[in-house]
């Protein structure tokens, strides 16, 4: 099992920032992947970014050049630093973890609240 505890949504205005972190305790192997989901009300779930333990990064098309995921694997925490938001970023985002292995399973946080006002 592995827990996931995340921090840092709210309120902010349209052009504004945001850093998400999440930290991770449990069953964690040497390679996994961590990441950031998110979903809108009446949207399914989709990706925002992910970041493997080696650094190797992965974006969604609509936040390159916004927002920059990284990750202190001492500490076994992602970061998410959301620059110039926009009002359509509004959504409940989700930390994500999956251990290295063809039997691992995903797990989830439990969500936080980022809502940008125009």
């Amino acid at each position: 099992q592995v827990q996931l505890v995340e921090s840092g949504g709210g309120l902010v205005e349209a052009g504004g920032s945001l850093r998400l972190s999440c930290a991770a305790s449990g069953s964690i192997f040497s390679i996994n992947t961590m990441g950031w989901y998110r979903q809108a009300p009446g949207n399914q779930r989709e990706l925002v970014a992910t970041i493997t333990g080696t650094n190797g990064r992965n974006y969604a098309d609509f936040v390159k050049g916004r927002f920059t995921i990284s990750r202190d694997n001492a500490k076994n925490t992602v970061y998410l630093q959301m620059n110039n938001l926009k009002p359509e970023d509004t959504a409940v985002y989700y930390c994500y973890f999956k251990n290295l292995g063809a039997y691992s399973v995903p797990y989830w946080g439990q969500g936080t609240q980022v809502t940008v006002s125009s």
